[in-house]
């Protein structure tokens, strides 16, 4: 159990290509773990962005919502892993989608081992050491986006050049999911509307 949650995670993002190999392989990795870690990353987004230091937090702490937070980690990390799971599919990847929801999932460990403490680190910094924070924290978007790729790569089986087309067209996959989700919400409030309006002059008229 400690080397599914401690022992493995690490190697992963500190040799994702081996790592990852074994995830997919050797059946190393579980989808709990993934899971787990980003559940871990949503707490470290809450808190930074409500304990972060006044220097580096420009939130107004009236119209934080953590609930808001939650969605908006949620929906584009299983909306990356459906589109990327349809896009593969087309392109004779290897990876099923459990394999592609655990690449994802491990690939976040380095926002939470970062973040984190520099979030709290941030709380005694002064205007000079701020510069500090925004490169450790675009390193760790750096590493993620790195294990994100490797891991990609290695559970479809991959060369670099066609897991770079598919990282795109998974980014144009997930634009077009949530234009065409909007607007299906937009035409379905503009039903609703139009259905109690009628309702409403019935009411009026009888």
């Amino acid at each position: 159990m400690k080397h599914d949650f401690v022992k493995f995670p690490l190697h992963v993002i500190v040799h994702p290509f081996d790592g990852f190999w074994d995830m997919k392989y050797e059946r190393k990795g579980k989808v709990r773990v993934a899971l787990t870690i980003l559940a871990v990353f949503i707490l470290t987004l809450i808190l930074q962005r409500q304990f972060a230091g006044f220097l580096v937090n420009f939130n107004d702490p009236r119209y934080l919502n953590s609930l808001n937070d939650i969605i908006y980690t949620l929906l584009p990390f299983l909306l990356f892993c459906v589109a990327n799971w349809s896009i593969t599919t087309l392109m004779e990847g290897e990876g099923k989608f459990k394999e592609i929801v655990m690449a994802t999932g491990y690939a976040m460990l380095p926002l939470i081992l970062i973040n984190l403490p520099m979030t709290f680190i941030s709380r005694i910094m002064v205007q000079e050491e701020t510069a500090f924070y925004y490169l450790m924290n675009s390193f760790a978007g750096i590493w993620f986006l790195y294990l994100l790729f490797a891991g990609i790569m290695t559970v479809h089986q991959y060369t670099a050049s066609k897991t770079v087309i598919t990282m795109i067209l998974t980014i144009i996959a997930m634009g077009i999911v949530v234009f065409l989700g909007t607007l299906a919400l937009s035409l379905g409030a503009q039903i609703w509307y139009f259905i109690y309006d009628i309702y409403r002059e019935l009411i009026f008229r009888t």
